[in-house]
């Protein structure tokens, strides 16, 4: 497992997608997808975090727009896909990981690629993981930051264990709940409320989940709160993914990903991660980069899972060099 410090290396100007449209995925839903940078560039897809909170034109900004074709996507209910999964008359049945990977597979048969590089950062990790083992043949590189498998141990740590950093926001999450329900499982009792027939209980258990979600992710100093909480409808969609993964333990066994890395131990693979990550802490991309033969780990010291300058750095300096790897065996 080689360890080294991240590059600093800033994002790409903004750029605009050239082509985009909604792909029928079946389950009655409709996936959002973008292209943008070089049509004959070295292809890439983008799997954002949340679970739900959509692909920003921010993530564009993570390559060169001359090396790379780009492919983004807004997973099943979030973002610009159809249904929103914050309406209360949206299933969520059919938004599984297995689905989600499926509509991945879906997509580049759609777009005529044959392999692609596969970035995902946090929740996106675990798809980025998951596709990954199940179509290893399909996949050139991959580059994962703010590592997550979604496993039922990381779970119960996020919403329970990582509260002793912040007993006061913790405190608040957890009345959130009924007081029955307050040594229970916590993502189960705010499923069900996001799921309640009245509005008001549903709006409120999506605030407190939110408040939280922003509390222990942004641990920067002066850091601003996230501005997408601002928005009700953000806030129910967000929730109700977040809660739906979660309490399924993302559909997968306990540490079935860590298990699976031996499927792409030949991709080559950068996996960053922060040094001073509550969420997800530092032993997941430890304990998969020390199995994966042909992955390193790049640790930013003092930058927490939303990441800052140094995280963003190292993920473009990994893509730059993934695309110097390309122009020197374009067959790779």
């Amino acid at each position: 497992m080689p360890f080294r410090a991240p590059t600093s290396r800033g994002l790409y100007p903004p750029v605009e997608p050239y082509e985009h449209g909604l792909l029928d995925v079946g389950d009655g839903h409709q996936v959002y997808w973008e292209v943008c940078g070089r049509p004959s560039g070295k292809p890439a897809v983008v799997l954002h975090g949340g679970p739900g909170s959509g692909c920003t034109p921010w993530w564009r900004r993570l390559f060169d727009p001359e090396a790379y074709r780009v492919v983004l996507l807004d997973q099943r209910g979030c973002g610009r896909s159809l249904p929103d999964a914050g309406l209360p008359t949206s299933s969520l049945a059919a938004t599984t990981t297995h689905h989600l990977v499926a509509d991945l597979e879906r997509l580049r048969r759609h777009l005529g690629i044959e392999r692609w590089l596969v970035l995902g950062g946090s929740w996106g990790s675990t798809l980025a993981l998951a596709y990954g083992q199940r179509h290893p043949d399909r996949v050139t590189e991959m580059v994962l930051f703010s590592v997550a498998t979604t496993t039922r141990r990381e779970v119960e740590w996020v919403t329970r264990h990582s509260g002793r950093f912040f007993p006061a926001q913790w405190e608040r999450f957890r009345h959130g709940v009924p007081a029955a329900e307050r040594d229970g499982d916590l993502v189960e009792a705010y499923s069900r409320l996001l799921h309640d027939p009245d509005p008001a209980v549903r709006a409120r258990a999506a605030h407190d989940w939110c408040a939280w979600e922003d509390a222990h992710v942004r641990t920067r100093p002066g850091q601003p709160p996230d501005p997408r909480y601002d928005d009700p409808a953000f806030r129910a969609r967000f929730a109700r993914l977040v809660t739906h993964v979660w309490r399924h333990g993302a559909w997968l066994g306990e540490d079935e990903l860590l298990r699976g890395v031996e499927r792409v131990r030949h991709v080559p693979a950068v996996l960053i991660h922060g040094r001073l990550d509550v969420s997800s802490p530092l032993d997941v991309p430890w304990a998969l980069a020390a199995a994966w033969p042909a992955g390193e780990l790049v640790v930013v010291e003092d930058e927490g899972h939303t990441g800052g300058p140094g995280m963003a750095g190292a993920v473009v300096a990994a893509t730059d060099r993934f695309a110097r790897r390309a122009r020197a065996d374009p067959s790779g």
